[in-house]
């Protein structure tokens, strides 16, 4: 039988309005739903920086194998627009405390897509505190009793981070940041001009100028929060658009960094409408929070912080993800070294959406890794 538990855990409070609820204003919490099968004595952590984790695919068949199942939802679930990495890995500490003082002899981290980064940027942190600024000059508290570290890692699906995903997705056409509309064809990867299979030396020439847009957006946002602080009693933050960030040359060319997958990434449209959408990644952010986590001034690369960390990771590879790519996973091996064991999911698509024979080969991997040596 098992329990399943809401659970409120009280958090610091972090930046100013990073909530629009007074009551979070003023008395900070987050959010999870623990899933404990009678006797368990592991329990895995799901989280994700901005995505609610409580209908996470994984929760259900983890527990019916015996795995307790802590879905925790960060801070900044529902939107990132304010997203503070920093603060993350603080509410994640708060999740494996909780687990910790539930008696769990063991604890494992499930990094799922964006998630991986997160747990690995928590897990370097957990083991030798080193951040005490953010990327934007504002003070960072980790406290060493409130991060205990975790027993294990696993990586599903995981992208190495939201700096490395904003310099490969992010729009190379764009040369007016105030007017999505001006574009280079020439950098286009969406127009006819250019159709796929792509050259070497146009992946090149769009791969520098998509480093080269995020840098100038990065510099802006520094130099914009200095003006803004210089002032007496001025704006700590402003809040600013960043059009066009879904141009990825391999949702157009299948043969670049080839694996199982269809044209197109992993978003529901075409990739051309998403890129082009009201919504999609970093399109609504601040300048403190570009800085922390889409920039390359971030300190939470995935492969980068994992490589810091000492406990055993298993990697599931999803060789039909059409935004995770082999370079990635060989990123994350080559990281983690001999601590980290891979697995190739064959046919298995970003969300394992309406694929049971995957869902279960997944479940059943995570499960029985998890259990004590």
């Amino acid at each position: 039988m098992t329990e399943r538990r809401h659970v409120a855990l009280p958090i610091r409070i972090g930046a100013t309005f990073e909530t629009q609820s007074g009551l979070q204003l003023n008395a900070p919490r987050i959010y999870g739903m623990l899933a404990a099968p009678a006797g368990a004595r592991v329990a895995a952590i799901l989280i994700h920086p901005s995505s609610s984790m409580m209908s996470h695919y994984l929760i259900e068949p983890l527990s019916a194998r015996g795995l307790a199942v802590f879905a925790l939802n960060t801070r900044y679930a529902g939107g990132d627009q304010v997203l503070i990495m920093e603060n993350a890995i603080q509410d994640l500490g708060a999740g494996v405390r909780y687990l910790r003082e539930q008696g769990f002899e063991r604890v494992v981290l499930l990094g799922n897509s964006g998630g991986a980064s997160l747990t690995a940027f928590y897990q370097a942190q957990a083991e030798r505190i080193t951040i005490t600024h953010t990327p934007a000059g504002d003070p960072v508290d980790l406290v060493a009793e409130e991060m205990p570290p975790a027993d294990a890692l696993v990586l599903l699906a995981g992208h190495p981070g939201r700096s490395t995903l904003m310099t490969t997705y992010i729009d190379a056409a764009v040369i007016d940041e105030a007017n999505p509309d001006a574009g280079d064809p020439s950098l286009d990867i969406y127009a006819p001009g250019n159709p796929a299979p792509f050259s070497r030396d146009f992946v090149a020439r769009v791969r520098a100028a998509q480093r080269a847009r995020s840098e100038r957006i990065t510099a802006w946002a520094a130099e914009r929060l200095r003006t803004l602080r210089a002032r007496p009693e001025g704006a700590r933050d402003e809040a600013f658009v960043v059009h066009r960030t879904y141009a990825d040359p391999r949702f157009v060319d299948l043969g670049l960094d080839p694996n199982d997958r269809a044209p197109g990434g992993n978003r529901g449209d075409t990739p051309q409408q998403a890129n082009l959408s009201a919504n999609n990644l970093a399109r609504f952010t601040t300048l403190t929070s570009w800085l922390s986590q889409w920039s390359q001034l971030s300190s939470a690369d995935g492969p980068d912080n994992l490589a810091r960390t000492s406990i055993p990771v298993l990697q599931l590879e999803y060789s039909a993800d059409a935004g995770i790519f082999p370079s990635d996973v060989a990123r994350w091996s080559a990281a983690g070294g001999a601590r980290i064991e891979n697995h190739r999911i064959v046919g298995a698509s970003h969300y394992l959406h309406r694929l049971p024979r995957q869902l279960a080969e997944v479940a059943n991997l995570v499960a029985e890794w998890s259990k004590p040596g």
